[in-house]
């Protein structure tokens, strides 16, 4: 299989299973092959998923499915993940889809051409006009700390549509954060290693997408992350 395609699973919106199998079939004919699709359910009960699950393995035979009884975050959900895939080309994204089935292509495309190594989707400003005033500032002052504290070549560390080549799966199995900074671990991780050509794809959300409440809980030990981060050599 030469591609693999990776989505976490974590409370899916009300009929996520067609979502995905409409997705998951338009992208396999953009890009005119199949494509291994791996779905980690990170601490979903069966009774949540259950049927839904047994819908996808009847309509999608390449099908791949990790389960585990506590949610641990959806950095160990793709790590998981990943440790299974078989493709030359991984690329991840959300349950629900977010992004449009040409900006997944786009992530394709470049890897498959051999033009990077990792491939970061990184947002239009049109994003930023769907989101709530607080998770905007949020976002923007990841993206200004990143910039300033970690020189990365890409700020957007935080979109959830990225893709890189089997020969990166190991420096992406070496991260350790489970949340949502797990992103910008591995991206760090890879500039530093300097072995890898990295570039940041334009990509747009589609037009029906509603974004979750953000757990704010998470903000104090995603925030000690950073700080590790800043001090941390990779693979340590």
């Amino acid at each position: 299989m030469n591609v693999s395609l990776i989505l976490p699973c974590y409370n899916p919106p009300q009929d996520w299973e067609r979502n995905v199998y409409t997705n998951y079939t338009a992208f396999c004919t953009l890009i005119n092959e199949p494509v291994e699709l791996v779905i980690v359910t990170d601490g979903v009960s069966d009774t949540i998923v259950g049927e839904q699950l047994i819908y996808l393995q009847q309509n999608i035979p390449t099908l791949k499915l990790v389960q585990y009884a506590e949610n641990k975050g959806k950095g160990y959900a793709l790590r998981r993940g990943v440790a299974v895939a078989k493709g030359k080309i991984i690329i991840y994204t959300d349950i629900d889809f977010p992004y449009t089935i040409e900006s997944m292509y786009a992530i394709y495309s470049g890897l498959a051409n051999k033009q990077q190594d990792i491939a970061i989707g990184v947002k239009n400003d049109s994003y930023y006009t769907h989101i709530p005033p607080v998770r905007k500032g949020i976002s923007q002052l990841l993206r200004f700390m990143t910039r300033i504290f970690l020189s990365l070549p890409v700020t957007d560390t935080q979109c959830g549509l990225k893709g890189f080549t089997s020969e990166v799966k190991n420096i992406f199995l070496q991260t350790s954060i489970n949340r949502y900074l797990f992103d910008l671990e591995f991206i760090r991780n890879s500039y530093r290693s300097k072995k890898y050509r990295i570039k940041p794809i334009p990509v747009a959300l589609n037009e029906n997408v509603h974004f979750r409440k953000m757990n704010y809980r998470i903000l104090l030990p995603e925030l000690l992350n950073f700080a590790i981060l800043l001090t941390k050599k990779p693979n340590e």
